[in-house]
């Protein structure tokens, strides 16, 4: 049941992160993302994260996307305009080198007789992320944090320049 379970929820993920790239309107890439933080949350209640699966679903499913949907709404962004497809003529050989090179350097790098077991992840309670948080990852921690901050006052200040 699990095996089916996580198969259903990752067919959802990637169809909708395809949807997120492939959609022109900028709010419909935004609700695909939605769709793609939840059955993420998913996938990390079948590995028995249950911590990370809330943080997943508050923060980002939650706060993230309204800032997202926030500033796409402050920068007035319209659909996009579909232009010719003569990206794929390169595009296309590249995409397949790069999922070959990707999946013999997985092969490589990760043994066969490792096994997931579903359920079998401890290291998802809120005391151990709290402690590689504020040890281990302390400063990515505090340079994202950072970097929102900028990306916010930039689109503040892109929303006020095209107002004047």
């Amino acid at each position: 049941m699990d095996v089916i379970l996580f198969l259903i929820f990752a067919l959802i993920a990637v169809v909708c992160a395809i949807n997120v790239v492939v959609q022109t309107h900028p709010i419909s890439s935004a609700l695909s993302l939605v769709g793609v933080m939840g059955s993420l949350a998913i996938l990390y209640l079948l590995l028995g994260a249950e911590f990370i699966a809330a943080a997943q679903v508050i923060v980002y499913a939650g706060a993230i996307m309204v800032l997202f949907v926030f500033v796409i709404m402050l920068l007035n962004a319209g659909a996009e305009t579909k232009k010719g497809r003569s990206y794929l003529i390169p595009g296309a050989p590249l995409l397949v080198v790069f999922l070959g090179l990707t999946a013999y350097y997985v092969q490589r790098l990760f043994p066969a007789n490792t096994m997931v077991t579903f359920g079998g992840f401890t290291k998802g309670g809120p005391r151990e992320i709290g402690e590689a948080l504020f040890t281990t990852y302390l400063l990515p921690f505090e340079v994202t944090s950072v970097l929102i901050l900028v990306a916010i006052v930039g689109a503040i200040v892109l929303a006020r320049k095209e107002i004047e």
